[in-house]
């Protein structure tokens, strides 16, 4: 017993490094390829486009379901965007969402009214203050300039969204005017 558990240590120690080191690369410290950044960039326009559709069938709230076209079309465009300087880079681009964001998705699917509401702004919030941290290390950081450039561009896009949701964060719900 003493042997298995000693064992148990000794791989968990082992992975620490590495476990520590992808957690480092996403909160900002080593910069992402150019690879990494299109595949975030991708999975999250088309997790935000699909949340926003979900949204005008879901939510209770007008503002969430304007916000929530908004962040379609405005998410739809980047899509085709970044999309358009990854296959110029030669770099490939997501066609459908990963398991992760699928995940992300999944529970809005269940949710209607005041709790789709609440929560969708909750996601908004989180999402976009990551994106926003991303981007803004990706505009000094990207190697590649044209991508270097969209980070850049679309900083102000994702920074309203982020404060947009913030503010339906704070709003009351539906009929509490």
């Amino acid at each position: 017993m003493k042997n298995l558990v000693s064992a148990v240590c000794c791989v968990a120690l082992c992975c620490l490094p590495a476990v520590a080191q992808k957690k480092h690369a996403m909160k900002g410290g080593a910069a992402m390829t150019d690879q990494q950044f299109v595949d975030f960039a991708a999975q999250t326009d088309m997790t935000e486009a699909n949340l926003g559709q979900l949204a005008a069938t879901n939510a209770s709230a007008q503002a969430v379901k304007d916000y929530a076209q908004t962040l379609v079309t405005d998410h739809t465009n980047d899509y085709n965007q970044v999309s358009a300087i990854a296959a110029k880079a030669g770099l490939t681009v997501p066609k459908g969402l990963d398991a992760e964001h699928q995940r992300m998705v999944a529970p809005f699917e269940k949710l209607k009214g005041a709790a789709f509401d609440r929560r969708y702004a909750q996601e908004m919030i989180a999402g976009h203050t990551k994106a926003v941290s991303i981007y803004t290390k990706e505009s000094n950081d990207a190697q590649n300039a044209d991508l270097k450039s969209y980070a850049s561009q679309t900083l102000p896009t994702l920074n309203k969204h982020l404060d947009g949701a913030k503010d339906l964060s704070k709003a009351k719900p539906a009929g509490k005017k």
